[in-house]
């Protein structure tokens, strides 16, 4: 049995994750992570290994976790493939009919959405080439030599060249979706299409679905009667009504051009009907393609006209004084996107704009300012007879005295492959750490074995503290100087994992993440 899943359906997918993003009942956010990547390759700076997909990979990316931004409407595009256009260049056209038994030229696509038959232009202004300049004598096209730059309505040629090319003006990208949204492989289409103002006058011209624009010449016949002569009113014959056309007879008494004088409606298929228009057929009769608009006609669905079936997601991590959830001074080496995780010990999904991925001590003691620890080294407390808490730093303050740390399996006996670890150095559990500890005390030992001389303020809850006069937001809610993740590990549905090689956060530092998804 053969199928297909069509390139409607992954239009629609991307549609619908859209919508689903814009949702009172979906939560999505993105997340940094994996502080110590060579850890867990040494390769892994030179060649990310390739994300694995199975539950278990799942809860060892979200051991990793550190930060999660929320991703707002405003944060979501789908996107095209950024075509632009180059003097010179021969583009494809818009044809109906591409497949893999009619390819598109001259790209040899096998389908429309892989051709190049729209370009952007220098100003961001988006059109969707019509006729490239496609005759018997150059079935091909030719080279677009005059830039499109023209908002009207109507398709037309875009200079004097004579270079045989028609666009069709589309949309032009919105400033702040050049900021968002604009990268080196793909460019934004509008949100809300069929609905926004924005978009009403292009999208009310194409109010007449199967309107037709275009007719080509596919074979200019031979011995067409009197040369130099104008057939106006030609009808296309077809399922649609109205359609007509004007050609031009030359010298030679062939064809020399056509144009659709009139559009008419509701065309699927149609010919040019030269019996029908008083054009003589010659010795060898002429043909033509009739070009069949896309539903609605060109400019009612861009999505699917253009065929923008992925997405792109924009997140803008910068630091934060306010909210210091995004660490600096240590690596992360992974990116990705959840779906609807819950907030820290609720059944509901989570609503912070920025929420943290990571436990965190609030530590007291004379050496508060000195403490320096190497970042992803291991601290420990003795929380009762034989029993260690293990955490590996991911950053500390040492003016608000601050210390945020992350705890994965192999913290607990296993190896960072999975494997177990038959002689684990803390057992197989992993400890938090308490406030209220047994035979240890909770002074901190750091990985040399070294006591700190630094306990956990167990007299300090709060998100804030005054220091000098200033108030430090601590980004997350301590309680007897313990504080826990903002969000549940381990819930929602990781639905996107990039391994990426490592960089070192900054205090002056910002990053724009643009996510792609391909549907």
């Amino acid at each position: 049995m053969s199928a297909i899943i069509t390139d409607q359906f992954r239009i629609l997918s991307a549609s619908n994750f859209v919508t689903s993003v814009a949702s009172t009942a979906n939560a999505y956010y993105t997340f940094v992570g994996l502080p110590n990547a060579t850890d867990f390759d040494t390769n892994w700076n030179t060649t990310p290994p390739s994300p694995k997909d199975s539950f278990s990979d799942e809860n060892d990316v979200w051991d990793t976790v550190i930060a999660l931004k929320k991703i707002t409407t405003s944060d979501v595009r789908q996107v095209v493939r950024k075509i632009t256009w180059t003097s010179g260049t021969t583009y494809d056209m818009y044809r109906h009919d591409i497949s893999r038994d009619n390819l598109s030229k001259p790209s040899n696509s096998t389908n429309l959405y892989d051709s190049n038959f729209y370009v952007m232009n220098s100003e961001y202004k988006v059109y969707i080439c019509l006729q490239n300049g496609t005759d018997p004598e150059n079935t091909n096209g030719r080279p677009s030599l005059d830039e499109p730059n023209f908002v009207d309505l109507e398709p037309r040629s875009a200079g004097s060249s004579g270079d045989g090319y028609i666009w069709k003006y589309l949309y032009t990208v919105n400033p702040s979706d050049i900021v968002k949204f604009d990268s080196i492989d793909f460019i934004p289409v509008p949100t809300n299409w069929a609905t926004s103002t924005d978009n009403a006058a292009v999208r009310n011209n194409a109010a007449t679905s199967g309107q037709l624009k275009i007719v080509t010449i596919t074979n200019r016949g031979v011995g067409l009667g009197t040369a130099n002569r104008t057939y106006t009113r030609v009808p296309i014959k077809g399922n649609g009504n109205g359609a007509e056309a004007t050609i031009i007879v030359g010298n030679d008494s062939k064809i020399e051009s056509i144009n659709i004088s009139k559009g008419g409606s509701g065309y699927t298929y149609g010919i040019v009907d030269l019996v029908g228009g008083n054009v003589p057929t010659g010795t060898t009769t002429p043909t033509f393609n009739v070009i069949i608009p896309p539903q609605g006609g060109h400019g009612k669905d861009i999505y699917r006209e253009l065929g923008a079936s992925n997405i792109l997601i924009y997140s803008r991590i910068e630091n934060d004084a306010e909210n210091p959830d995004f660490i600096t001074g240590n690596q992360v080496a992974r990116v990705g996107i959840v779906q609807n995780p819950k907030a820290y010990n609720s059944t509901s999904n989570l609503d912070l704009d920025k929420a943290s991925g990571v436990y965190a001590l609030r530590l007291t003691g004379s050496a508060v300012t000195t403490f320096s620890p190497t970042a992803d080294s291991f601290i420990t407390q003795t929380v009762g007879v034989a029993s260690t808490a293990v955490g590996r730093v991911i950053s500390y303050d040492n003016v608000t005295g601050v210390l945020k740390y992350w705890q994965d399996k192999s913290l607990a006996g296993f190896n960072t492959d999975g494997t177990q670890n038959l002689t684990p150095k803390y057992g197989l559990k992993l400890n938090t750490f308490t406030a209220t500890v047994g035979a240890g005390g909770s002074t901190l030992i750091s990985n040399d074995g070294v006591s700190t001389g630094l306990l956990i303020d167990t007299e300090f809850t709060g998100i804030t503290t005054v220091i000098n006069n200033r108030t430090y937001n601590l980004g997350q809610s301590f309680a007897g100087g313990v504080a826990q993740p903002e969000v549940e590990k381990y819930s929602g549905n990781i639905v996107y994992v990039d391994n990426r090689p490592s960089i070192t956060r900054s205090t002056n530092q910002k990053e724009d993440i643009k996510v792609i998804l391909q549907f």
